[in-house]
């Protein structure tokens, strides 16, 4: 089969099983009586993240750990440059009070935990992704806790999931999850085979088909997700639900990975390249929301956004 027709069965099955295991995770959640706003934070955040996870575990149980850091790390770099910044221009986005004295400061401070890690240990040690994983049950902790202090609704677009899978029965709900489950893991053996597959055919490191191609595709549910969100006009969700992808990417897929087998950082420019822009770009948007853009994101910024991630792929593939 052509590597290419395998790269996009693989986003094909990423994407529908990650639509299977969100309605399954959250319809077996409310079965087993968990309040909607825990759903919201907790099962449904997981659940969209899953494309990515079930990619990085692949990646590197393959031996393939260019794969699983530079998917997350270009994930992130697309969320909050080329999403953000398409989300943009179609609507001008507000900043919510959440993100600006929750959400954005952990994100920050999470990619900036990365860096650390992977300058002293070249890579994610098994106890460092332990550690993950226990900064990422904080974070979701401080988040509910949060939410519920403000009277705020989950920071993401459930609201239309939670009406469906209230009706959904015990049987239907893990039906749907183990279909999700089961359509993620073909999707992602697919994008990883193909990744290597087509970095061979070029001439390319694996990294570099995972920070462009691979991210990209892995990011399609979040910028869906923000211009259906911006078409209806639902500001907050927009921009919480590109950062708090990028928190779970960080925390809870390079960290469950590690978790499981410690990810080595093979390719220097992972950190020397790739990481740098993500904090270029991750501070870039520090300045609109905070001082530029007064808790909006204009189109004008939107389009500066999408300039900086074309000229990030520039330099990779150049």
């Amino acid at each position: 089969m052509s590597p290419i027709i395998l790269l996009l069965l693989g986003f094909v099955l990423l994407f529908f099983g990650g639509e299977l295991l969100v309605r399954g995770s959250v319809s077996l959640a409310l079965t087993m009586k968990i309040s909607t706003l825990v759903v919201g934070m907790t099962v449904v955040s997981f659940a969209t993240s899953a494309p990515e996870l079930f990619v990085s575990l692949r990646a590197v149980f393959e031996g393939s750990s260019n794969i699983a850091l530079g998917n997350a790390i270009g994930s992130n770099i697309a969320n909050i440059a080329l999403v953000l910044g398409v989300t943009a221009i179609i609507f001008r986005v507000k900043i919510s009070k959440q993100t600006l004295s929750l959400n954005y400061p952990i994100m920050f401070c999470a990619s900036f935990i990365l860096g650390v890690v992977l300058y002293l240990f070249n890579g994610i040690p098994v106890n460092v992704g332990f550690l993950f994983v226990i900064l990422l049950i904080l974070f979701v902790w401080l988040l509910i806790a949060n939410s519920r202090k403000e009277h705020l609704e989950a920071a993401t677009n459930v609201s239309g999931i939670l009406e469906e899978a209230s009706n959904d029965s015990l049987l239907k709900s893990i039906l749907l999850l183990i279909s999700g489950v089961f359509l993620l893991k073909y999707g992602a053996d697919f994008l990883v085979d193909s990744t290597k597959i087509l970095a061979q055919s070029f001439g390319v490191s694996d990294r570099i088909v995972a920070v462009t191609v691979v991210a990209i595709g892995t990011s399609i549910p979040e910028l869906a997700t923000s211009i259906i969100a911006a078409l209806k006009k639902e500001e907050n969700l927009a921009v919480g639900n590109l950062i708090g992808s990028n928190i779970f990417n960080i925390l809870a897929v390079l960290g469950i990975t590690a978790f499981f087998k410690e990810i080595n950082m093979d390719d220097a420019a992972i950190f020397s390249s790739d990481y740098c822009w993500m904090m270029v770009i991750t501070f870039l948007v520090g300045l609109l929301i905070y001082i530029f853009s007064k808790q909006y994101i204009s189109r004008k910024e939107g389009l500066f956004l999408i300039l900086i991630y074309l000229l990030y792929m520039y330099t990779t593939l150049a």
